[in-house]
């Protein structure tokens, strides 16, 4: 898309005449020139984003912007290539004509920027006061049709909302129903509207439809017409009196309004104040797609997250739709519930196909035909649902794209370059954003951080749903729901923002054809790899290359250069499913790569490696134990992250200070790298993982475990005692080091195999930043664990797997904020210390066949629930047991 694109080169412009300017000396005034026009670019899409889709010359105009701008990327990322690799010259001038396109690709500009200019210029042309994000434009949205029949499911959360809605307050009460786009927020709420409880507990009920661009004035006139006719003078009163009015209505008495499809926050503060908060037989329900509404309507209730439909409820719904009743022919049982599956138990999706059904195949009357009807719509859901003649699923979903700021929406579009129904991890993904240059610096927050801060704002809207949290609460993996990853494909591939496309193979080879990857920014293909690769693909303007097959594949010999020979411009290269036997020199070549995943069969990364100078994220996954860096990482100045699953040997440090001070990822290295001079120059590190024979670090005899105590910023340490070919018993360490030689900032720490005796844990616990300890695979060993006072006054997680432990005596103030307590094959553990339940913040007590101590377990939990009925908290403590006992 043109916002991405535009960010991204300028980014990459003022990088180059930083750090590169002898790569482009011969053409630094036209690159001075194009940084210029590319701010003004800039601004005018940040001010113009609102209104695009319904302006046809406005997106005309981005789309030349995102022509130029992606030609003179291409040109420029070409023209450095050449510089950087001069044996790559004839390529590069064969392809892009590079001296003779650099000077036409200004020209280009010149005229694409005369025109932002103009409409600069021309305020009678638009108002650019009203395309600011974030402000509602003058066009009234038609209120949805809200659902009366075939009303399916739901019904425990309509029993459990009306009971919010009749419980007392001391005040104005507000709840809220969250969910994503086409979930039935407006159908529970219009059921719940018409339950007899509510008519009968309310006398006054008000629907109001908001929508995303409503006018306060409308919404306070909806609620005026309830209560008196509307006349001339009523019309013509400001807004301000017209809330006095309907604030004296709503004073006194009963009433429920629903205000349906709430955007934002500030939406709501535009309209509460015509909400008299002194009544507390006030009741008000929300129904909006941002978690950030309910929270802000409501400090003191959480929002309602509405669930999916259960598959037995979708199976209905799709029967109440077809047929008008819950039944079906036996011969279209199974290919009806095959079509269920695949709406993914969303409401409007299995309505839409519902539709479908009726309209395309209720006059036939041969049930052989009809079955012939229902097997071609299960092959392809997703196709009719996009083919709906009203498009109700892909308008619904693109009013919420349509809302997105304008640095999400390249974010959101980026996740469909994943599987459907692929457990994304959140480290793996907002890597690739920032690789890809969606992310942008700010001041006193670090690239990643603002990642996450983008992942939990799509969580909120609905876009995205979280799948596995980590220990410490923030989110580990997410999924988007189908139907947006068609959306995001479908928007993402259209002529408009030839943004992604994804590669599936057909009968007659590949759709979209091989031949057609060559016009290409983005591409994914999650099957059919080698036969792809092995039919000589070449995109010359394919930045990033993503394949997430379940299956490994193996790269013949023959192919190994197939990938660098077709996308030289690469800047992400996502294929672990992919095994390189050996990496031939044209990979090298790659030299506009920032994120690069590799599976080889190679114990030693060569020394080439290093002149891919813009690597920010490297992942090695090799079938070696060890793995020797023999490229100067030190040089590779953007490296940020260094990710290898075996003991690392890195190179030796250079003289410059200022080498390694960007990298905040090594996991995991060799005990010998774990150096004085290794530490000074990665002291930025915040995530250390370290793999080999422990017991030498910290006797001293290689590396040094002192030089860990150095790192100002490590907050999350990994140590796996790894001694391979001995057993691992016989690496067991005799003891650990003194609190003071931990890094002082340390909030995670990670051990696996150590064989430690339980007498060391009070050295952990006098960590005084330590919020999460695992104690992997036979970290400790011993039969009691006496617990001792004064430590662990931060820990929050604590997790224990594989041991021999059977006595562990411990009470609440031993850990007094314990929060998550996960118990793995503690076998011989007889039970869980039971005044663990008088922790106040313990919440989750999980165990994992440790059998001898689930009676301990279930006796928490009962104390638990006892002190959350006392409280009025209920459901907030979580156990779980498994195997679960009969």
């Amino acid at each position: 898309m043109a916002d991405a694109a535009v960010e991204f080169l300028l980014d990459n412009l003022q990088q180059l005449l930083i750090y590169h300017t002898h790569l482009i000396s011969d053409a630094k005034n036209q690159v001075e020139k194009l940084e210029s026009d590319l701010r003004l670019f800039k601004a005018f899409l940040r001010d113009s984003t609102k209104k695009r889709r319904k302006d046809e010359s406005l997106r005309e105009l981005v789309r030349q912007i995102r022509d130029v701008v992606y030609e003179a990327e291409d040109i420029i990322d070409a023209f450095v290539t050449q510089a950087a690799e001069s044996k790559s010259k004839s390529y590069f001038l064969r392809a892009f004509q590079t001296p003779v396109k650099l000077h036409g690709i200004a020209t280009d500009i010149e005229r694409v920027s005369a025109k932002v200019k103009d409409i600069y210029g021309d305020k009678n042309r638009i108002d650019f006061a009203a395309l600011n994000v974030g402000d509602g434009g003058p066009e009234e949205s038609e209120p949805p049709t809200v659902r009366q029949e075939n009303v399916v499911g739901f019904e425990d959360e309509a029993e459990k909302i009306i009971g919010y809605l009749t419980e007392e307050t001391q005040q104005l009460d507000v709840i809220s129903i969250i969910g994503m786009p086409g979930l039935g927020k407006t159908t529970l709420a219009g059921k719940i509207f018409r339950d007899p409880a509510v008519l009968y507990e309310f006398p006054t009920r008000i629907w109001v439809y908001v929508s995303q661009d409503f006018t306060r004035k409308n919404i306070l006139l909806d609620i005026m017409r309830e209560f008196t006719r509307l006349d001339e003078d009523m019309y013509n009163k400001s807004d301000s009196e017209l809330a006095r009015l309907v604030a004296s209505h709503l004073e006194r008495g009963k009433f429920l309004i629903v205000m349906d499809d709430v955007w934002t926050a500030e939406d709501w503060e535009k309209l509460q104040i015509a909400l008299p908060k002194s009544n507390k037989m006030g009741k008000v329900l929300i129904t909006s797609r941002h978690v950030e509404v309910g929270r802000y309507a409501n400090k003191n209730r959480l929002p309602h997250k509405l669930r999916f439909l259960t598959q037995e409820e979708s199976w209905l719904l799709l029967q109440l739709e077809v047929f008008g009743k819950p039944e079906c022919p036996p011969e279209l049982e199974v290919l009806g519930k095959l079509i269920v599956d695949q709406c993914d138990r969303l409401p409007l999706a299995i309505v839409v196909i519902g539709g479908i059904l009726v309209k395309k195949f209720s006059a036939l009357d041969d049930i052989a035909t009809k079955r012939n009807a229902w097997t071609k719509v299960s092959n392809s859901v997703s196709t009719y649902l996009s083919e709906d003649p009203g498009r109700r699923m892909e308008k619904i979903i693109a009013l919420s794209y349509d809302k997105l700021p304008y640095h999400l929406r390249a974010c959101f579009l980026y996740l469909g370059i994943f599987p459907e129904d692929f457990e994304m991890p959140v480290w793996k993904l907002i890597r690739m954003w920032i690789a890809e240059g969606f992310i942008q610096e700010k001041t006193g927050i670090s690239l990643e951080e603002t990642a996450e801060n983008y992942v939990e704002d799509l969580i909120n809207r609905n876009l995205l749903r979280v799948e596995r949290r980590r220990s410490d609460g923030r989110v580990k993996t997410c999924r988007i729901h189908d139907m947006l990853r068609d959306f995001c494909i479908k928007e993402a591939g259209n002529e408009r923002e030839n943004f992604l496309q994804e590669m599936k193979r057909s009968i007659d080879g590949f759709e979209p054809s091989v031949a057609e990857v060559q016009k290409f920014r983005r591409l994914c293909i999650h099957s059919s790899i080698l036969n792809f690769i092995s039919s000589r693909p070449y995109g010359p303007r394919v930045r990033s290359f993503v394949c997430f097959s379940k299956e490994e594949v193996a790269l013949p010999i023959e192919n190994i250069s197939a990938i660098p020979a077709a996308f030289k411009l690469l800047r992400v290269l996502e294929v672990k499913p992919i095994k390189f036997t050996k990496l031939t020199s044209d990979m090298y070549q790659l030299v506009h790569l920032r994120y690069l995943t590799l599976s080889i069969d190679l114990a030693i990364l060569p020394a080439a490696f290093s002149k891919l100078w813009n690597i920010q994220t490297l992942v090695v996954d090799t079938t070696s134990r060890t793995l020797e860096i023999k490229a100067d990482i030190w040089k590779m100045i953007q490296l940020r992250h260094l990710k290898t699953n075996a003991s690392t040997i890195l190179p030796k440090t250079g003289k410059s200070s200022k080498e390694g001070e960007k990298i905040r990822t090594l996991g995991t290295i060799s005990p010998q790298s774990c150096t004085e001079e290794v530490f000074e120059r990665a002291r930025n590190l915040k995530k250390l993982g370290i793999r080999g024979r422990l017991a030498m670090l910290i006797d001293g005899k290689i590396g040094s475990f002192d030089s860990l105590g150095k790192l100002e910023n490590l907050e999350k340490l990994k140590l796996i005692n790894d001694v391979f070919p001995s057993p691992p018993s016989e690496g067991q360490l005799r003891g650990l080091p003194p609190p003071y030689k931990f890094p002082r900032k340390l909030k995670s720490l990670t051990l696996s195999d150590t064989f430690l005796d339980w007498s060391h844990m009070s050295i952990l616990g006098l960590l005084e930043n330590l919020e999460v300890l695992k104690l992997k695979d036979k970290s400790f060993m011993g039969k009691c664990w006496l617990a001792t006072d004064g430590g662990f006054r931060r820990l929050e997680v604590l997790h224990i797997g594989r041991t021999d432990l059977g006595f562990w005596i411990a009470s609440a103030h031993h850990f007094p904020r314990l929060r998550r307590l996960e118990l793995r094959n503690c076998e011989e553990l007889k039970e869980v210390p039971i005044g663990l339940a008088e922790i106040e913040n313990f919440q989750v007590l999980d165990l994992y066949r440790t059998k001898f101590a689930s009676a301990s377990a279930k006796k928490i939990g009962e104390a638990k629930r006892k002190q959350e009925e006392q409280n009025g908290k209920v459901g907030v403590f979580k156990l779980s047991i498994f195997p679960v006992e009969e």
